[in-house]
């Protein structure tokens, strides 16, 4: 063996797919960097992560620059941006609590779909440190990983998602309005037959249990919607030799799938807070409070 392809057994950068693995796909689990033992590592779809996040921080700040009554270029970018999500989120949230959960939710889209996108740029998943086998080039640890790629990253996203979620529907439709929504009644018990009432209770009780059990179970739907469909474009893209057309595809698969999570975050909050009763009742207690 040359002293070349010795060299090439350890180190290799690889920008567009031409090793096996664009045969062989991507590893679903995410390769340590830097393993500090007892299960503590740092992975490399980790430190995609806080780059890639440190970067959008950065540009963001540099196009905005010091903000002014009359916008610059950068900034009118970003408040077209913001007042478009705005107008999206605000209607389903509602207008109590969306001041809570609208910074949550912008961070959520402009994450998820930045990091959606990092798959298609060359050099993720294909360029970091591997091994020769038969004369083959097999890479056995990327440096760079899309977040999404990762079914930790997604578990974290969605996880955040459901606390936030649990503070912003304590804190703005409180527990009663909560248990009425899940368990009470809905029927009209004046327009409803005696007898049939308390079955109805029964049935919304039980209806009750079976959303209570949706809505334990949501971390795990949100993030294996999002990992699934990045994952999958991942392999795609390393499957068909990195195709331009399926650049396309999954352009338009990281706007949908980042829309997606936070539409389902901004609904499931709304559900509860975006409520004809609970907004009532707030606007009830800031009247009376104000009076």
């Amino acid at each position: 063996m040359s002293r070349f392809s010795r060299f090439a057994s350890i180190f290799t950068v690889t920008l567009l797919g031409a090793s096996p693995l664009a045969a062989e796909g991507v590893a679903p689990g995410a390769a340590k960097l830097i393993d500090f033992g007892n299960g503590w590592a740092i992975t490399n779809s980790m430190a995609t992560g806080w780059a890639v996040s440190a970067l959008l921080v950065g540009f963001v700040l540099w196009l905005i620059g010091k903000p002014a009554i009359v916008p610059s270029k950068g900034q009118a970018v970003i408040e077209s941006l913001i007042e478009g999500l705005r107008g999206i989120f605000e209607p389903i949230v509602g207008k109590h609590a969306f001041p809570a959960a609208f910074p949550l939710l912008v961070t959520f889209f402009i994450f998820i779909l930045f990091h959606n996108w990092m798959g298609l740029l060359p050099g993720v998943g294909t360029m970091g440190w591997g091994q020769m086998v038969d004369g083959h080039f097999h890479l056995t640890r990327p440096w760079i990983r899309p977040h999404n790629a990762d079914f930790n990253g997604t578990i974290a996203l969605a996880l955040i998602s459901f606390g936030a979620w649990t503070i912003i529907v304590f804190k703005f439709a409180g527990p009663k309005l909560i248990l009425k929504d899940l368990f009470g009644n809905k029927a009209d018990k004046a327009e409803t037959p005696g007898w049939l009432y308390p079955v109805l209770s029964l049935v919304f009780l039980v209806v009750g249990l079976i959303e209570v059990f949706s809505i334990v179970i949501r971390p795990f739907t949100l993030s294996v919607r999002l990992f699934g469909n990045v994952f999958g474009g991942e392999n795609l893209l390393h499957g068909t030799g990195f195709f331009f057309v399926f650049y396309f595809m999954e352009l338009l698969v990281g706007v949908i799938q980042a829309l997606v999570f936070t539409l389902l975050t901004s609904v499931y909050i709304g559900l509860l807070c975006n409520h004809e009763g609970g907004d009532h009742a707030h606007d009830g207690h800031g009247d009376g409070a104000h009076h």
